[in-house]
């Protein structure tokens, strides 16, 4: 079910779980500022999510609250991963969906890194 963005954060939601340990995940990176994992449920054949190590409910709540280290580790993290995972020379689609109207289901800023096969319009209906 999607989200209101503007929520405050909810130190219950899945990713903050994650983070803490509580909740395996399939590890590709992580460093101080971000965690990339393989989703659970994906949507391509390569599907990774990546995620600030902070607690952010959206792009919004990011920008203006992280500092400037989290914002460039988030950043080249997303970077780094696409290239650890041979990503760019075939192509990929990042993805980050903000509150409910952009489908938002977990309220942790997250990118989703698509790739492994033509990926099709941008937007569908």
């Amino acid at each position: 079910m999607p989200i209101d963005a503007t929520q405050p954060y909810d130190d219950a939601n899945v990713f903050a779980r994650i983070l803490r340990g509580e909740i395996p995940a399939t590890k590709v990176y992580e460093d101080d500022h971000a965690l990339a994992f393989h989703d659970i449920n994906p949507q391509a054949p390569t599907h990774i999510l990546v995620i600030p190590k902070g607690a952010y409910v959206s792009w919004d709540d990011f920008t203006a609250k992280a500092s400037d280290a989290e914002i460039a580790g988030f950043v080249r993290a997303v970077g780094y991963v696409a290239r650890a995972a041979g990503l760019v020379a075939p192509g990929y689609r990042l993805l980050a969906n903000i509150g409910r109207d952009g489908h938002q289901e977990v309220p942790h800023l997250h990118v989703h890194l698509f790739a492994g096969r033509p990926l099709g319009p941008m937007l569908a209906g």
